[in-house]
């Protein structure tokens, strides 16, 4: 049973960092890339980092480019988002996603306000 949880949000103010954690385990973790998303309220989900399995290659939504850094440990079958400088436009659900799958975590809350 495939199982994706994500934890590590929480409220921080203007110009902090957070770094949500997504740990994974009922499919080979290390073998799919994975994938953060965000969802603000009444917006769409959208994708915003991934870091592959070859290199940990990793690519970037221009909002967030600069900003934030996605890594892995595949030993812990875990996946981080390191998120630096927040601005209340971060604010939303985050959701990690590996690809190409249909799997997806319940997300966690990320609240940038002063």
């Amino acid at each position: 049973q495939v199982k994706i949880v994500e934890s590590g949000g929480g409220l921080v103010q203007p110009g902090g960092s957070l770094t949500p954690s997504c740990t994974a385990s009922g499919y080979p973790f290390s073998d799919f890339a994975m994938a953060w998303y965000r969802q603000a309220p009444g917006k769409e989900r959208v994708g915003i980092a991934t870091i592959g399995t070859i290199r940990d290659l990793q690519t970037y939504d221009e909002s967030v480019k600069g900003r934030f850094t996605a890594s892995r440990d595949n030993a812990k079958n875990t996946a981080y988002l390191q998120m630096n400088n927040l601005q209340p436009e971060d604010t939303a659900v985050y959701l990690c996603h590996p690809r190409p799958t249909n799997f997806w975590g319940q997300g966690t809350q990320v609240t940038v306000s002063a």
